[in-house]
């Protein structure tokens, strides 16, 4: 496995990031339970979850199925780089209008200890806002994540689907306060999402974050199954998508044939080339799949290579402005 930094942080990360949310809801705990064993053993030591996940009625099971794996035993939970979200809503959790959708200083302290419970620790060394939230001041969330940090409850601070302004201005904001500020944000991008190629991958790069890409895969489209629907893989059997996306995904087929390796494998490999990328997240549901994706991090793509992906999946054609001005 490799690592790398996480964004200007001193924390370092495997460069491959292992996704939960299909634990408790797709993936059984037991399967789950020998997917992050087999993590470890593979030196995967970064992993990814959210208060949210198990989704619904069902939120936070996914977390429980973690905090269940780490007590263990097994020095598990020291071998890992623990990440999670806050965000969502969590009013089946939390009585009244604090537990909805949003960021605040009370959901930041109601919401970590929730996730402390249910994970079975007493520290989150990565905690993520799971989406902006425009109506929370910066005092506000920067007084609470100190609070946190302070008490040992958090290591870092990240966020997630952040546009590149909201990036600026936590980073602005920190600085006044004496802060590091944010190390990574995690972000929707593949190579049919190159939209953060315009500006936020530019000012992470250059505010100092680690970029997380979730669905590197593109919701199944780019891992090898979409014109070829298989049983239980609903998020890759997408009739409508794949048809629109027919040719580009045909002729990356053909690519990645040429080049004797999968579909799944090149895409994640790409990620690894752009500029502040620390790690694509891998959401396995099997044991097979989690394996299959080990290979990604040893696939090095020559110039040639990047160039035709760039012929059948354009991106924006730089960054801003100069992909939209002279």
């Amino acid at each position: 496995m490799q690592y790398a930094y996480l964004g200007r942080s001193g924390l370092k990360v495997s460069r491959l990031c292992l996704g939960t949310m299909n634990f408790g809801v797709d993936t059984e705990e037991k399967d789950a339970f020998r997917i992050m064993d087999a993590a470890l053993d593979a030196g995967v030591n970064f992993f990814d979850t959210a208060n949210i996940y198990g989704w619904g009625e069902n939120a936070g099971r996914t977390e429980e199925i973690i905090g269940r794996w780490f007590a263990q035993g097994g020095q598990r939970r020291e071998k890992v780089v623990l990440a999670t979200k806050f965000h969502g809503d969590m009013s089946d959790k939390m009585d009244g209008p604090n537990g909805a959708s949003g960021l605040s200083s009370y959901k930041l302290r109601r919401h970590l200890e929730g996730s402390l419970r249910r994970l079975q620790t007493d520290h989150i060394e990565l905690y993520q806002m799971h989406h902006v939230d425009r109506n929370v001041s910066w005092d506000e969330l920067w007084e609470g994540f100190s609070v946190a940090i302070h008490q040992g409850k958090i290591g870092y601070v990240g966020s997630s689907n952040f546009a590149a302004r909201d990036l600026v201005k936590a980073q602005y904001e920190a600085k006044s306060r004496h802060m590091l500020g944010l190390v990574s944000e995690q972000h929707k991008f593949s190579l049919l999402c190159r939209l953060p190629e315009l500006e936020v991958l530019p000012a992470s790069e250059e505010h100092g974050l680690g970029v997380i890409a979730w669905s590197p895969l593109d919701g199944g489209l780019l891992s090898g199954h979409a014109l070829k629907p298989q049983s239980g893989s609903r998020r890759a059997n997408n009739p409508e998508r794949a048809e629109k996306h027919r040719a580009q995904l045909e002729a990356f087929e053909k690519l990645c044939r040429e080049l004797g390796e999968s579909e799944a494998n090149v895409a994640l490999a790409w990620t690894l080339t752009r500029p502040a990328m620390t790690a694509p997240i891998i959401g396995p549901r099997t044991i097979e799949q989690f394996e299959d994706s080990l290979r990604a991090v040893e696939i090095e793509l020559d110039e040639r290579t990047l160039a035709r992906l760039d012929e059948i999946f354009p991106g924006p054609g730089g960054d801003a402005p100069k992909a939209y001005a002279w």
